[in-house]
């Protein structure tokens, strides 16, 4: 099963607001999985994601405001079963 996420062309602001958004979703999710009872193995891991993903974000927001066109964003989510 597939959900098209996002499909469409997008002037730099908006591109830049709908990526930002969807990674500070992603983020939040991994702060909100940390807890007490989490190992520290899995907090680093975790750690480490939300780092990639802020940086993914700089790179993204660095390489749309040197574009002066509109912006192509295609986000499809794939959901699959475990075999």
């Amino acid at each position: 099963m597939n959900i098209e996420l996002i499909q469409g062309q997008f002037n730099a602001k908006d591109a830049i607001d709908i990526i930002t958004q969807m990674i500070h979703i992603k983020i939040k999710f991994h702060e909100n999985k940390i807890s007490k009872n989490s190992s520290e193995e899995d907090i680093k891991m975790r750690e480490k994601k939300i780092k990639q993903l802020q940086k993914d974000l700089y790179e993204a927001r660095k390489y749309i405001e040197q574009k002066d066109k509109a912006i192509n964003i295609n986000a499809e989510i794939e959901i699959s079963k475990n075999v």
